[in-house]
């Protein structure tokens, strides 16, 4: 990493957006210690693309964490790779799709609207633009709102990539994190259930 992370920020706000990602992820992640703790009006933006992620854009969640997982495998994001898996782990997705990206053209777990998506953000971060085909091919799958939204969805996750990668933020260990708070929420369940019987 090029910046130390800032572990005590200054300021009650910022104190307190520490603990609400300790409380929501198990952790003060990385960006936050040594981007938003330096810059802090990068805060809104953050929230801004998080609320519009998940309020605003209406493709399956599947699908949504699908683009931003192989937009972040494309560019080689460690963090990035490690924030969309977890979102997965947290939302109880079948990770075998994720598992499986590298082979997305090719694979049976793909539906073709799926290779169609996937295809389109992969071509747009490696190349910032895409072939007549591929924009076919997608328009083939989806209306124009879908098209805007995976559009917006590679941009943002772009985003998010080209600030972590230079400053060598790499991965907090989220996965880990989810799968284990996952345990925990089921073994809590099973008591209950065990309990009520």
């Amino acid at each position: 990493m090029r910046l130390d992370p800032i572990e005590e920020p200054d300021g009650i706000r910022m104190r307190f957006v520490y603990w609400m990602m300790r409380r929501k992820f198990g952790t003060a992640m990385t960006p936050l210690k040594v981007v938003v703790a330096r810059v802090p009006g990068l805060l809104g933006v953050n929230r801004a693309f998080q609320k519009f992620h998940t309020n605003k854009i209406q493709l399956e969640p599947e699908l949504k964490l699908m683009v931003g997982t192989l937009v972040s495998k494309t560019n080689e994001c460690g963090f990035c790779v490690d924030f969309t898996q977890s979102e997965a782990i947290r939302e109880d997705l079948e990770m075998e799709k994720f598992n499986a990206l590298a082979e997305y053209q090719t694979s049976p777990l793909f539906t073709e609207r799926e290779r169609a998506a996937l295809a389109y953000a992969e071509e747009i971060t490696r190349q910032k633009t895409v072939s007549d085909a591929t924009f076919e091919e997608l328009r083939t799958h989806f209306n124009d709102r879908e098209i805007v939204e995976i559009t917006v969805l590679n941009a943002m996750q772009n985003f998010t990539t080209l600030i972590n990668i230079p400053l060598e933020i790499e991965s907090d260990g989220l996965c880990a994190i989810a799968r284990s708070e996952t345990k925990t929420e089921q073994g809590e369940q099973t008591s209950v259930r065990s309990v009520q019987d």
